[in-house]
């Protein structure tokens, strides 16, 4: 006896006329092809997201420098560039007056204030970085450190769009247009070194940082009041290290199996209730039901 493969079908169809369509069928199926397209989307979405996960250790992560990058943007609406400067100090004994590598000066307001921009290399130790008029040539009649901190960035940049939360940046924007003009400001910052490793293993070294302040008036030489803005910065030995997660495609195929066969199942027990229900209603009617 020769063998039909057909005998393994388990989806035996059944022919057309023998099957009995319904209104209350239709609306079900039709509810039941919007809930699943629905879920499907929302699934979908839920699968191209990519997740983001924060893990804490106690690590250098960047081991091949001892020196961290530092970005600095800020604008002093009334100091000229020619009085402004950076001054760079540490603990391992570091100290440069006036740096003057990676700085750019924009003068602002007919020459009366200056924007300042400057990217320079910080040892892993603490210390601090100022700006102030220390490195003129002459001092200013009337200093006036009064400013806005566009960017203060350790570290590597991360790209715009990374979906991660922390302060890369928690001085931008921060305005002391309104503070006294002869306040000297100072910043303590704690900065914690961070790893962000994307899906596509590419691993970047940005730096989160919190800070306090404080204003004070600070005398120079000859008993002047010589205002400056004081960023003093100490390195936290805890790393938060971030990975981009996605989903495997096999659970999306799973979850698409599971809406398509649990959302057809359960229509087919409801319509299956509805019209026993409705049969035997008309039984009923007819007085048939014994």
């Amino acid at each position: 006896m020769q063998f039909d493969i057909r005998r393994l079908d388990i989806y035996r169809k059944v022919p057309k006329d023998l099957t009995q369509p319904t209104l209350t069928g239709a609306m079900i199926s039709v509810c039941s092809c919007l809930f699943i397209t629905y879920l499907f989307v929302s699934e979908l979405r839920e699968f191209l997201t990519v997740e983001v996960q924060s893990v804490l250790t106690v690590e250098d992560p960047v081991t091949h420098s001892e020196k961290i990058p530092v970005f600095i943007n800020i604008t002093l609406p009334n100091m000229a560039c020619e009085y402004v400067g950076l001054d760079i100090q540490d603990d391992m004994g570091r100290h440069e007056v006036g740096f003057r590598d990676n700085t750019h000066k924009e003068p602002l307001n007919e020459g009366k204030g200056c924007r300042f921009e400057s990217h320079f290399l910080i040892n892993k130790v603490p210390g601090n970085f100022h700006v102030s008029t220390h490195s003129a040539k002459s001092q200013p009649e009337n200093p006036d450190m009064t400013h806005i901190v566009h960017k203060l960035r350790f570290g590597m940049d991360l790209a715009e769009g990374k979906q991660v939360k922390g302060s890369f940046n928690a001085l931008e924007n921060v305005d002391k247009r309104n503070s006294n003009a002869l306040t000297t400001h100072d910043y303590i910052l704690r900065v914690v070194p961070s790893v962000y490793e994307d899906r596509y293993n590419n691993i970047r070294f940005p730096f989160q940082y919190t800070y306090s302040y404080r204003d004070m008036m600070q005398m120079g030489h000859g008993g002047h009041i010589m205002p400056a803005i004081w960023f003093r910065y100490e390195l936290s030995p805890i790393t938060v290290r971030y990975t981009e997660k996605t989903k495997p495609f096999y659970t999306f195929l799973v979850m698409i199996c599971a809406i398509i066969g649990g959302t057809f199942t359960v229509a087919g027990i409801i319509d299956g209730f509805i019209f026993s229900a409705s049969e035997l209603i008309k039984k009923a009617e007819l007085g048939k039901l014994s």
